[in-house]
């Protein structure tokens, strides 16, 4: 079985610390169904666009929003392909749900999220089988080769060993980022596709995540950080055969990366979520709130109270009625409460 080579730093310890804290408050948080979908859409939208981006796609974020959504863009067609295929992957990996825990991570489902990675971008004969030829990276750019995958007679005992690390190697005793890292770089390393293999290794991080317990409700996406400063990604690659197959600066990279990613989650999640407070007194109930209450709620949690007096400032062009009617769906929610009368009345958190 594959045993990866690495140190414990502080800065790996710090970054686990962020990742924790910030699961926590997302996990949590008593965020309404429309938010729910809209953080979710809005990582899905960035794990696929960044995380074709960083493989040369040229589409800009708007043609792959289109793209994802269905709606028909004139580019080229393998970029289009690329997005709807990366697209399939993600919702796949997502669609596993509840039962992700229950799925072995084995040569078949890798095999199968390559093929759903390059449908109609590769020949079938090479769609979802491991290379039998060698093969090099070379830089877009300089078109310098900058690394040399094993030899392909080492693919097959290589995947072997990683899928059962993969099998073996739990929570209990190996912290899910961590082991989310370390899969993502031997993938890469072994590099067993003919082409693919980028996405193929995001991918299977992140749904080692997943099974990990780390969903964190799906909000997240990795790719984004990668494709932000590519250089930097294949520099902590690359680190790893620098210094003879440890992975410690490649963790350090890559648990940053997660802990800056939910970083920007939890700040979103806490500036829009009902307060918990809000949610012990619905006894956990959802309340579907309109984004009027919302920013009715966030208001008074901020100011104290809300007279009739900042209707026009807090929803311009909204009338005083329609915003009354807001305010009396809280009323019966019991989340806000009146105190004295006429406009000079003051709704406050009950």
């Amino acid at each position: 079985m594959y045993t990866p080579k690495y140190s414990i730093t502080n800065s790996i310890l710090k970054y686990i610390g962020v990742v924790e804290g910030s699961k926590e408050i997302i996990d949590n948080a008593p965020l309404l169904p429309y938010y729910e979908k809209k953080f979710q859409q809005d990582a899905l939208v960035r794990a696929v666009y960044h995380g074709t981006h960083i493989e040369g796609n040229e589409l800009n974020k708007t043609q792959a929003e289109k793209v994802i959504e269905g709606e028909d863009i004139v580019a080229r067609e393998r970029d289009i392909q690329e997005v709807i295929n990366y697209r399939k992957v993600m919702d796949y990996i997502g669609q596993l749900g509840a039962q992700v825990q229950e799925q072995k991570i084995n040569q078949s489902l890798i095999k199968q999220l390559h093929k759903m990675t390059v449908y109609k971008i590769l020949p079938d004969e090479k769609s979802g089988e491991f290379r039998t030829t060698q093969v090099v990276i070379r830089n877009s750019q300089t078109k310098e080769i900058s690394f040399r995958p094993p030899a392909p007679d080492v693919v097959d005992p290589g995947m072997k060993d990683l899928i059962e690390f993969i099998q073996h190697s739990s929570a209990d005793d190996l912290h899910p980022v961590l082991k989310s890292g370390i899969v993502h770089y031997e993938f890469v390393r072994i590099h067993p596709f003919v082409d693919g293999n980028g996405r193929v290794a995001r991918a299977l991080s992140t749904l080692i995540l997943f099974q990990e317990g780390y969903d964190i409700r799906r909000f997240f996406s990795l790719e984004e950080y990668f494709d932000h400063d590519a250089a930097s990604y294949y520099t902590a690659l690359q680190s790893v055969g620098k210094r003879e197959g440890d992975l410690t600066e490649w963790l350090e990279y890559f648990c940053r990366g997660l802990a800056t990613e939910l970083s920007k989650i939890k700040d979103k999640v806490e500036r829009i979520s009902v307060d918990s407070k809000l949610k012990a007194k619905l006894g956990g109930r959802p309340l579907l709130l309109s984004e009027r209450q919302i920013k009715i709620i966030e208001y008074i949690q901020e100011t104290g109270y809300l007279q009739n007096a900042a209707f026009a400032s807090l929803f311009p062009m909204v009338s005083e009625d329609t915003v009354l009617n807001e305010l009396k769906v809280l009323l019966t929610a019991g989340l806000v409460k009146k105190t004295g009368k006429t406009k000079a009345a003051k709704y406050i958190m009950a």
